[in-house]
């Protein structure tokens, strides 16, 4: 059995791992550790809640050297804001004691100040691509002495359209680093910008995005539609007990602010929200009461499906079947970390059994079927988008008389048949000298018969 007894870490890094309760490392931080400590590039394929974060952050830190310097020597990149911030906080908890910097910058808050923290220097820096990319172009920020490239989510960033944002900065970078990239899933366009900008990389496959987690207890309820689920929801988590700490996803932001205003009424006091129409300081706000576990209940979107690390979620709710059969892999993922156990619950209705049946081909799974409970009210009410549209969508005001409109072809008149041959000065000319005559020749002419 693998432990951190095998890594070799230096002293510091070992007491901090004990205290943070790091009993021994899961498969992708045990095969990756001593490639990335060998200066190659990486490739890492491994599906989310494996530990890809501590993965990278432990073999960066043991060949991390004390530095004067006040460029960055390592930049990570990931999607979010929200990421940059657990990177940042997971990086620091093992930097106290080693007297290495930290800094984290992201987009939807103040560049200026973010350009004295620049300025005062640090050894690692968070980003995301954009605020990077803004940063450097300012002449705030000098990415000449990165060493070490990290890019982390990378398939999420690409999806988010980051990919000319990545061009841009690898262009800033110093040809000789070591790139190193994790990814939940590998898709042409991953494929693509490791050929472009990877040497001859290592690449290391544990549990591929579609594998279906062990720790995790799946099941299913067939329901109606929306309100119903609400119904079944409320129903569901009202045994506090059981489901201690709930996230609830939703494809997108009007159905999770339609959820969250139906929960609010019973169990508005512990439930937050967060997607990304929200602020920065609220969407942080929401994630720190539900991890702190001041709010019991977080509904959520797909922009926090992957990368963060919350603690303790008993159970992941899909109240919607995703379209994208991988998303459910990365949702169901934010439960049963770390190897511990978790359960995650689909609501489908009839119109997103494909969608269903497209996650159980990925994981080559059949979800179980729950009977849903004879004590859940079926409600009658529907959602815009579930009303059935009418058949009759002419206005009844409209005139239909059919109006015949005379024919828009007519003869042109006589004298537009003309072509036109230049002026007459033109012509007169020509048929006079056969060839045109100016007055620079006469002029010239006369001035030979004067002399």
């Amino acid at each position: 059995m693998s432990t951190f007894e095998n890594f070799n870490l230096s002293k510091q890094l070992k007491n901090t791992l004990t205290e943070l309760g790091f009993d021994r490392p899961t498969p992708i931080q045990t095969e990756a550790f001593p490639v990335i400590l060998s200066g190659k590039d990486v490739v890492g394929i491994a599906q989310t809640g494996t530990g890809k974060t501590l993965a990278y952050i432990l073999p960066v830190l043991q060949d991390l050297k004390f530095s004067k310097q006040l460029n960055p020597r390592i930049l990570v990149l990931v999607p979010t804001r929200e990421l940059v911030q657990q990177v940042v906080e997971m990086t620091e908890s093992f930097t106290d004691t080693l007297n290495i910097r930290v800094l984290g910058v992201y987009g939807g808050v103040n560049i200026h100040t973010q350009k004295q923290k620049v300025a005062q220097g640090c050894d690692i820096l968070v980003a995301t691509p954009g605020r990077l990319y803004d940063l450097a172009l300012s002449g705030a920020l000098q990415l000449k002495g990165i060493t070490k490239l990290v890019i982390d989510e990378v398939d999420v960033m690409l999806d988010l359209g980051f990919r000319y944002q990545l061009t841009n900065i690898f262009e800033l970078l110093p040809a000789r680093r070591q790139n190193i990239m994790f990814s939940a899933t590998m898709t042409e366009e991953v494929d693509a910008l490791i050929d472009d900008e990877f040497i001859t990389p290592s690449r290391i496959s544990i549990a591929i995005s579609g594998t279906r987690l062990d720790t995790i207890a799946q099941c299913s309820y067939e329901v109606p539609n929306f309100y119903t689920k609400v119904n079944l929801l409320i129903h569901q988590i009202a045994d506090k007990a059981e489901f201690g700490k709930v996230m609830v996803f939703v494809s997108n932001k009007n159905g999770a602010d339609r959820l969250f205003k139906a929960l609010e009424e019973k169990h508005g006091s512990e439930t937050c929200i967060i997607h990304s129409n929200k602020t920065q300081n609220y969407r942080f706000r929401s994630i720190n009461e539900f991890d702190e576990g001041k709010n019991r209940i977080l509904v959520a979107t797909d922009v926090i499906a992957r990368g963060l690390d919350l603690e303790k979620i008993t159970h992941v709710i899909n109240f919607d079947t995703p379209i994208y059969p991988e998303n459910y892999i990365h949702r169901i993922g934010r439960t049963g970390r770390a190897e511990k156990e978790g359960k995650s619950i689909l609501y489908f209705t009839e119109k997103e059994e494909a969608a269903k049946e497209a996650i159980e081909a990925l994981m080559s799974y059949k979800i179980p079927l729950i009977d849903f409970p004879e004590e859940v009210e079926i409600s009658n009410q529907k959602t815009p988008e579930e009303r059935p549209v009418s058949g009759d969508t002419k206005n009844p005001h409209r005139n239909d008389k059919k109006v015949v409109l005379a024919p828009g072809f007519h003869e042109k008149k006589e004298k537009n048949r003309k072509t036109n041959t230049g002026g007459s000065y033109k012509r007169e000319l020509a048929a006079k000298y056969k060839k045109p005559k100016t007055k620079g020749d006469k002029t010239f002419k006369g001035r030979d018969k004067k002399r």
